[in-house]
């Protein structure tokens, strides 16, 4: 179970980064200069991109019965 713990971590924490990124590019008007096709097409990439990091990094230990 402490796998699932870390998982939700790392992804709430992934979730946080990929918003802070959003909202500097807002503020910055990079953001109204792209369509929003491409914005939702970057953001749909970036959230996988974000779950399987995190499947990845919260491998559970494979043990071996003797």
């Amino acid at each position: 179970m402490s796998g699932m713990k870390f998982l939700s971590l790392y992804l709430v924490g992934y979730f946080v980064l990929l918003l802070g990124a959003t909202w500097a590019l807002w503020e910055s008007g990079i953001l109204s200069e792209i369509p929003g096709v491409w914005i939702a097409i970057a953001a749909i990439i970036a959230v996988g991109l974000g779950i399987m990091l995190a499947v990845a990094s919260s491998r559970p230990a494979i043990t071996t019965r003797q």
